[in-house]
C-alpha cells in the first residue's frame, strides 16, 4: 500500500481510449483500451491475504445497540471465525447443488457466515428483509424457498423472522440462529455449525476456483417473479479489477466506509463490501435508512465516521443535504477525510449533487467528485463506469476493462448488449429464461438503452436512456423516451419531488405521478403551484405532445415496499405503481378532478 492520498490531491484516473467496431445493421461494439487479465481468483481470498497481512486491522464494525458504540471485527478475527463455520458447513449435506439462504439484514454475522459459505462452496442467497418481516403473505419468500430449495436457512435473530421460519415451505430445512434460537421449533444455535475438523473443509477449497458460484442474488421481480442470479467467484473478482484500471487511487489507500445499502443487492452486498475486501479497508454499517424515521441514524454515525469513500441512492443524498445544510459539525465529520462520492439506483438531480460537491469544497478545500456507474445484478454489477472527476451529471461513463458492450438500433434507440467476464452464466435452475437473457453471440440483453454524450469521442461516455421495454405509444402512434421524460422531470422538480412516474399508454397525453419531497404535503396549495410553475417551465423547453407534460398529480401515499413498489435501496418499480394505482392514473386523466395539476403548454 502506498501513503494515504493529500488533502488537496485529484484522484488519479486512468487516460481513456474507447475503440468503436462498427458492424452490419449500424450495430456497434465498444471497447475501452485497456489491457485486462481475467483474475484467477476467489472472492474469500481477500479476507484470507488480509488475515495474513494486517490481522489486527478493523474489518466491519456495529453498533452494539441503538444507543451503543461500535462492536468491531478484525480481519484475523473474521477469517478464524469463517473457517471455523466453513468446517461446519463443509460436513454438511451443501454444496454447489444444495444451497443455503441468509434472511437477516446487514450485520458483522451476516458477513462472516456469507464469508463462512464462499470458503465451504456453498453458494448462499441474502433475501431482502422486508420479504420475511414487512411482507404479509411471504408470496416472494415463497416463491424464493421453491426455486431455490436451500439446505439451510440462517438469521441473527430468531425473533423477528418468527413468522416467516414457520411456514410450511421452511419445514425439513436446518434453521441456525444466533439470539433467541428457541423462538422457532427446531432452530439451532449458530456454535452448533463451528467445527475444528478442517480436513474436509481444506479438501473442499482445492476443488474451487473462479467459476465456483459464490452467491445467488434475487433479482426484484419487476418484470415477473424474482429470478436467481448466478454470481461466480470470476464475477464479483472482474469487477474489482475492472474497478482498479479504471480508478487507479482506489489502489492508493485504505478505504473507510460507512454504508447501508443491503447485501440482497448487488450495489451494497458486491461493489461495496468487494470494496473493503480487496483492499483491508473498514467497514462501518450504518443502521439508517433513507427514510425521515431513519436517517437520523446516519447522522449520528456519520458525526463518528469520516469515511474516505462514500456511496447511496439520490433518495439517500436527498437526505443528507439537509442534514448537511443545517449542520455545521455534520458537515466536516463528512467531508473530513472524503476523496468521493457515488451514486446508483437512479439518477441524481443535479441541483443536489453540485450542493454536495460545494460543501466538501468549502469544507475540506478538495473537489470531492460524484462518480456513478451503470450496470445490473447480472453483471455484477458495473458495465460502464464515470472515467473522471469531472464529468456532468447524467453520464455514466465507458466501458469497463474486458467487457464489450454492443449498441443495436432499436426504435429510435441504442439498446444495450454486453459480453465479458463479470457477466452471469444465467439464472438459478430457469434454463428457458437463461436462454432468452443472450443472444446469439453470447451478449446478455441488458434491456436497457444508452445514448452517447458526443459519439465522435467516445471517451466523453455515454448516458442512460431508459428501457427499451418500458417506453410507450399515445394515441396519436408516438413512441415517448420515458427515461428521457423522467430525468428531466426529476431534474425540473429537484426539492419538490422524490422522484416521478411517466404515465401513461394510450393516451392522448403526457401525465405525471409525482412523489412528494419530504418536508411537502401533498395537498398544500402553495406546493401544488410550486409544482406547476415547475412543470410549466419544463414544458417551455420542448415541444410535441410525446414531450409536453400536461397534467400531474401528487400521489397522497408513497410506493410500498410490500408491494414492490419500490425495492429497499429505494429504487421505484414504475411498471408496478402504474399497474397498482390505476384508479390514481383515471383520475388523473379525468377533466374535473380538482386534485390534478395543469401546467401552462409551450
Amino acid at each position: 500500500m502506498t501513503a494515504s492520498l493529500t488533502s488537496a490531491a485529484e484522484l488519479e484516473f486512468a487516460p481513456v481510449v474507447v475503440d468503436i467496431e462498427h458492424q452490419p445493421n449500424d450495430a456497434m461494439v465498444l471497447r475501452t483500451r485497456i489491457d485486462f487479465t481475467v483474475p484467477d481468483e476467489r472472492f474469500h481470498d481477500y479476507l484470507t491475504h488480509w488475515a495474513k497481512e494486517t490481522p489486527d486491522a478493523t474489518f466491519m464494525a456495529e453498533r452494539e445497540s441503538p444507543d451503543g458504540g461500535w462492536r468491531k471485527i478484525s480481519y484475523g478475527e473474521a477469517h478464524a471465525r469463517a473457517r471455523a463455520i466453513a468446517a461446519g458447513l463443509a460436513t454438511r449435506d451443501l454444496g454447489q447443488d444444495k444451497p443455503m439462504m441468509i434472511l437477516s439484514g446487514n450485520s458483522i454475522d451476516h458477513q462472516v457466515v456469507a464469508m463462512a459459505a464462499m470458503m465451504a462452496g456453498v453458494p448462499y442467497a441474502p433475501i431482502s428483509v422486508a420479504y420475511s418481516t414487512v411482507s404479509e403473505d411471504f408470496a416472494k419468500l415463497k416463491h424464493i424457498i421453491g426455486l431455490l430449495d436451500p439446505g439451510l436457512v440462517f438469521v441473527v435473530d430468531a425473533a423477528p423472522f418468527k413468522r416467516a421460519l414457520s411456514i410450511p415451505e421452511m419445514a425439513g430445512r436446518e434453521i441456525v440462529a444466533i439470539r433467541n434460537v428457541e423462538a422457532v421449533a427446531g432452530a439451532k444455535p449458530l456454535a452448533a455449525l463451528e467445527s475444528d475438523e478442517r480436513a474436509t473443509l481444506d479438501a473442499r477449497d482445492a476443488s474451487l476456483g473462479p467459476d465456483t458460484i459464490a452467491k445467488i442474488l434475487f433479482t426484484s421481480g419487476s418484470t415477473g417473479v424474482p429470478k436467481g442470479v448466478i454470481t461466480t467467484h470470476r464475477m464479483m473478482c472482474s469487477t474489482q479489477h475492472q474497478m482498479a484500471l479504471l480508478w487507479p487511487f482506489l489502489t492508493q489507500e485504505k478505504p473507510v466506509i460507512l454504508d447501508w445499502l443491503p447485501w440482497s443487492h448487488v450495489f451494497g452486498g458486491t461493489f461495496c463490501v468487494g470494496i473493503a475486501l480487496r483492499y483491508g479497508g473498514a467497514f462501518y454499517i450504518d443502521d439508517g435508512k433513507p427514510m425521515a424515521s431513519e436517517f437520523p441514524k446516519t447522522v449520528r454515525n456519520l458525526r463518528e465516521i469520516s469515511p474516505t469513500y462514500y456511496w447511496s441512492v439520490p433518495k439517500g443524498y436527498e437526505f443528507l443535504l439537509a442534514a448537511l445544510n443545517a449542520d455545521d459539525a455534520l458537515r466536516q465529520s463528512f467531508c473530513r477525510n472524503l476523496k468521493m462520492m457515488f451514486y446508483a439506483g437512479a439518477s441524481l438531480p443535479e441541483p443536489i449533487w453540485r450542493a454536495l460537491e460545494r460543501h466538501c469544497k468549502q469544507t475540506s478545500g478538495r473537489h470531492v467528485p460524484m462518480l456513478t456507474s451503470w450496470g445490473l445484478t447480472e453483471t455484477a454489477p458495473s458495465i460502464t463506469m464515470v472515467p473522471n472527476a469531472h464529468s456532468a451529471a447524467g453520464n455514466v461513463g465507458v466501458p469497463v476493462p474486458g467487457a464489450e458492450l454492443k449498441l443495436i438500433p432499436n426504435r429510435g434507440k441504442l439498446e444495450a448488449r454486453v459480453r465479458g467476464p463479470n457477466i452471469t452464466p444465467g439464472y438459478w435452475r430457469m434454463p428457458e429464461a437463461t436462454h432468452a437473457a443472450f443472444d446469439s453471440e453470447g451478449y446478455f440483453l441488458t434491456g436497457d438503452a444508452l445514448l452517447f454524450i458526443n459519439q465522435s469521442e467516445p471517451a466523453r461516455g455515454m448516458r442512460f436512456d431508459g428501457r427499451v421495454t418500458e417506453d410507450f405509444k399515445l394515441l396519436t402512434g408516438t413512441w415517448v423516451n420515458v427515461g428521457e421524460i423522467r430525468g428531466r422531470a426529476n431534474a425540473a422538480l429537484a426539492g419538490l419531488a422524490s422522484d416521478t412516474v411517466v404515465a401513461a399508454p394510450d393516451r392522448d397525453d403526457l401525465g405525471l405521478l409525482i412523489i412528494a419531497a419530504p418536508g411537502h404535503i401533498p395537498d398544500d396549495e402553495v406546493y401544488l403551484e410550486k409544482l406547476r410553475q415547475a412543470l410549466t417551465r419544463m414544458n417551455s423547453q420542448v415541444s410535441g405532445t410525446s414531450n409536453i407534460i400536461a397534467r400531474a398529480i401528487v400521489l397522497e401515499t408513497p410506493p410500498s415496499l410490500d408491494s414492490g413498489e419500490i425495492t429497499d435501496k429505494g429504487s421505484l418499480n414504475s411498471r408496478l405503481i402504474l399497474q397498482n394505482r390505476f384508479d390514481i392514473v383515471d383520475r388523473l386523466y379525468s377533466d374535473d378532478d380538482p386534485d390534478v395539476i395543469i401546467p401552462n403548454k409551450a
